[in-house]
């Protein structure tokens, strides 16, 4: 009698210990399932501050570029100004050598 009634209080101990470990693993597929989620919506969360952060980026890298290209504009017509005077003034003496020659 003592057999079985140690046999019983083991099978109902196991039993017991199943179905504790069938909850638990719900648990754990749930909390997981929670992460999952969590973790979904952080990455969402980031991706969009990556995206507003890469297009003020590339308006602010824009802009610089603009003012460059303005600068670099005005530089290239003050030099193109310079070098005609400079020509005109070559053209001008020559002028004025054929000029004299012509008289001479």
């Amino acid at each position: 009698m003592k057999k079985i009634i140690s046999i019983l209080a083991i099978l109902l101990i196991t039993l017991s210990a199943n179905a504790q470990e069938k909850q638990t693993v719900k648990e754990t597929v749930k909390k997981d399932a929670q992460a999952v989620g969590t973790a979904a919506k952080k990455g969402a969360d980031a991706t969009k501050k990556g995206v507003q952060k890469g297009a003020k980026w590339t308006g602010d890298t824009a802009k610089k570029g603009a003012k460059a290209t303005e600068k670099g504009v005005k530089q290239g017509a003050k030099w193109t100004e310079k070098t005609a005077k400079k020509g005109a003034k070559a053209v001008e003496k020559t002028y004025q050598d054929v000029k004299t020659d012509i008289k001479k």
